[in-house]
């Protein structure tokens, strides 16, 4: 299968690239700066794109099956518009090309819920501080992006990941429609569990969080490893 990823040079998307490599795939990988993406394969193609740049994302998409975008960026407290103008501008993309098949990150703060297991920390102060001030214009468009593929004639697949942690390989992960009590998500699991969508069609038209079950970090470990760079 032919397979295109945008959002590729990010920490997930290598992952992702990486696995789909490995599990056989023909890999194009798309990113504004081809020179620093660090795979080199045989079923490896590295393209030069940007998605605000439409005929260079047509180009990159022409002859693929499936597109997967891992496209983010760092939170901010201007507007942002890459989530929307970019799902636009692939979307437009995969009609000129006949590409039906897309799965795409967005994230289980979309949404936001309550955690069991968050306590006081989480769910009264993590929680509310990122979602509703540093990373509310990121959010925000997330959700643009999810209500223009809720309209779209696109087989689409959002992956709702928790927060997000660094993982040697992936997990028995779990998957859930919507919503999840769940608090964090490896990337590898992301990154595995948005190949695996690549060839199923069970969750198409569905907002699905993604949570790594084993392993994963404890609120109180995050906060420090943020804070500190503890591991």
């Amino acid at each position: 299968m032919r397979i295109v990823i945008f959002g590729a040079n990010g920490g997930t998307g290598r992952l992702l690239a990486e696995q789909a490599i490995e599990a056989g795939h023909e890999v194009v990988a798309v990113t504004r700066n081809p020179r620093s993406f660090p795979i080199a394969a045989a079923r490896l193609t590295v393209a030069r794109a940007d998605v605000h740049d439409r005929a260079a994302t047509a180009r990159a998409v022409e002859g693929s099956e499936v597109v997967l975008s891992t496209l983010g960026v760092q939170f901010s407290r201007k507007p942002i518009t890459v989530y929307s103008d970019g799902i636009a501008s692939i979307a437009d993309a995969m009609a000129s090309h006949a590409v039906k098949r897309l799965v795409a990150v967005s994230s289980a703060g979309t949404e936001p819920t309550r955690h069991a297991d968050g306590g006081f920390v989480l769910n009264r102060v993590m929680q509310p501080l990122v979602t509703r001030t540093i990373g509310k214009t990121t959010y925000a468009d997330m959700r643009r992006m999810e209500a223009f593929l809720r309209q779209s004639d696109l087989d689409w697949t959002v992956m709702r990941p928790g927060g997000l942690f660094d993982a040697e390989q992936p997990s028995d992960y779990e998957l859930a429609e919507n919503r999840s009590d769940r608090v964090f998500t490896s990337r590898a699991d992301l990154a595995a569990s948005m190949l695996a969508q690549a060839a199923s069609r069970e969750w198409i038209g569905k907002f699905v969080t993604v949570n790594t079950t084993k392993g994963a970090p404890t609120v109180l470990q995050m906060i420090r490893r943020e804070a500190f760079g503890s591991h």
